[in-house]
């Protein structure tokens, strides 16, 4: 079954990218594990899957412990991040994919014993139940990182609304990959921002059409397994 899925995803990534006259090999597909346990996550390192993420540290640093054998695997931290916990995962972890308050910065620069691939988190809908800068925000934020030598800004993150309809799923989509290349337009050493971290099961060929450069896959995977 898992084989099935990946087939299908990987078709599916395929035919966005086909769509926006890009290379499917611009696109890192995450199969996010926090539904499934470790011999599942177990399976898929068996069948090459390269990256994995998870969106709480306990769950992250379980499963990271049971592949441990699996030396090719990129781990992904998804989920929002207490301070307090960042010390006991952040070296851990090859990116973070929502970096969403100056404080959390400066524990990370305290906390990281390596450069850390970062994602700046941003909430471009405005909805209060989402976490992330607001738009507006993101650049001024970037700036304040100059001197973080811990912190690597390869991009930026968002969330869509759920059950969105496709115009505003292309809409939340288009207007971060705008914002991405503002920063990237400024040839900032530390903060490249080439990458967009955005679209999940149900919404990630029109996020790949949009720009996306890493999707994150859970549903679809473990549909049926």
């Amino acid at each position: 079954m898992l084989v099935d899925n990946l087939e299908k995803i990987n078709q599916e990534i395929q035919l966005a990218c086909q769509k926006a006259a890009r290379s499917d090999n611009d696109v890192t597909m995450i199969a996010v594990t926090k539904s499934v346990e470790k011999d599942i996550a177990k399976e898929l390192a068996e069948l090459g899957i390269e990256n994995m993420a998870e969106n709480r540290v306990d769950k992250l640093l379980e499963k990271k412990m049971a592949l441990k054998h699996f030396s090719f695997i990129k781990w992904h931290l998804i989920g929002n991040l207490q301070r307090r916990k960042v010390k006991s995962v952040i070296n851990e972890i090859d990116y973070f994919h929502a970096l969403d308050s100056f404080k959390l910065a400066e524990e990370i620069q305290k906390r990281a014993e390596k450069q850390i691939s970062c994602f700046v988190e941003v909430n471009i809908t405005g909805e209060e139940s989402k976490h992330g800068f607001k738009s507006d925000d993101v650049i001024d934020f970037i700036h304040q990182l100059e001197t973080f030598d811990r912190i690597k800004v390869v991009g930026l993150m968002t969330m869509a609304p759920l059950d969105a309809s496709e115009q505003v799923l292309r809409e939340v989509f288009s207007k971060l990959k705008k914002l991405q290349l503002a920063i990237n337009n400024q040839h900032l050493s530390y903060a490249p921002c080439t990458e967009l971290s955005m679209g999940m099961s149900n919404d990630f060929p029109i996020a790949i059409e949009e720009g996306a450069t890493f999707v994150r896959i859970g549903t679809a995977i473990f549909r049926g397994a």
